[in-house]
């Protein structure tokens, strides 16, 4: 949240705003290799919205109890569910820099507006047709597996104003990805000391953690799905999945390294793409004989570790020659 002119902080807001919309704008993606993802009917288009708002205007609020310009967060529920029927758009992103726009329209008090929106999967059912199976398109069954989501921050005046607002700072997000890759996986060679109890892997069942978010160039390419140049989050987890799936990785930061390159070839429109994985790798009770043998793991102790990474393009170019200098040894 951006500060007062004081560099004092002021935010208030309404949190857990769940709009259930029906029958927005189908969206449609272009195809890349690594997913059968090419769009979505957006029948249900629902969202759990995080708002605030921030004003030189509200300080008094805070330091005299002076309500007069208070927008109660009541209202500020009220406007999002309202406002969220005339939306024509078909992205998560388009749908939040409308309700920020619009509410800076409305309330020009109100200096800049952070919102966060986190989509609510549904999933179309299948139901007998007359020539087979079909999708049903009324009847949808809630995922509780990953879920995408972002982050805009609008400040009165900005560069790309529209109604009055700019866009100062964005997030895409794919959260909760977890994924177990059964054998493929190593871990070894790492500093050993007078503390180190963990034994050489080289060949473990890897269980992860991912949340995974990027950044565009231009972040009005986010806002409408039909320019061709959006990114479905659908897509960046089927590029992670065909990562995992292709690599022998010796570490969990050279497997989100990967992914990361594969993201940024694939689409150029993006600027940057990070990482935030857990490694909930399962403890082994029975050792594979091979990796294809049986065998029995349990959940692992609770202390976990973690790894946070990074890249812009600037990491494509050193990539490149460095293969180049291989290729050539």
């Amino acid at each position: 949240m951006l500060k007062l002119n004081s560099g004092r902080m002021l935010y208030y807001g309404k949190g857990d705003v769940n709009v259930y919309r029906t029958y927005a704008k189908p969206l449609r993606a272009a195809v890349i290799p690594e997913s059968s993802y090419t769009g979505d009917g957006n029948v249900i288009f629902a969202h759990n919205v995080h708002f605030s708002v921030s004003g030189e205007s509200l300080l008094s609020s805070f330091l005299a109890g002076d309500n007069s310009q208070v927008i109660a967060t009541d209202s500020m529920k009220n406007f999002i569910l309202r406002e969220a029927a005339s939306f024509e758009g078909d992205t998560t992103e388009g749908f939040l820099a409308y309700i920020g726009d619009r509410f800076m329209a409305k309330y020009p008090h109100i200096d800049a507006v952070v919102i966060r929106g986190d989509r609510i999967p549904f999933q179309p059912l299948q139901v007998a047709g007359a020539e087979g199976l079909e999708e049903s398109g009324l009847v949808y069954r809630r995922s509780h597996n990953d879920r995408a989501g972002a982050m805009l921050e609008l400040v009165r005046g900005g560069e790309e104003a529209g109604a009055g607002a700019g866009f100062v700072s964005h997030k895409c997000v794919l959260s909760d990805l977890q994924l177990i890759k059964v054998s493929g996986s190593s871990f070894y060679g790492f500093v050993r000391d007078e503390y180190t109890t963990l034994p050489d892997s080289y060949d473990r069942p890897l269980f992860i953690f991912l949340n995974l978010f990027w950044r565009y160039a231009d972040v009005r390419e986010a806002l409408d799905g039909s320019s061709g140049r959006y990114v479905p989050a659908e897509q960046i987890r089927d590029i992670a999945h065909n990562v995992f799936h292709e690599n022998k990785s010796p570490s969990i930061q050279f497997l989100i390294y990967r992914i990361g390159l594969r993201v940024m070839e694939r689409f150029p429109q993006l600027a940057e793409i990070g990482f935030e994985s857990n490694n909930r790798t399962w403890e082994t009770v029975v050792e594979p004989a091979d990796g294809e043998s049986p065998g029995v793991f349990t959940e692992p102790r609770p202390p976990y570790g973690f790894q946070g990474f990074t890249m812009t393009r600037a990491d494509l170019p050193a990539v490149a020659e460095e293969l180049k200098a291989e290729a050539s040894a």
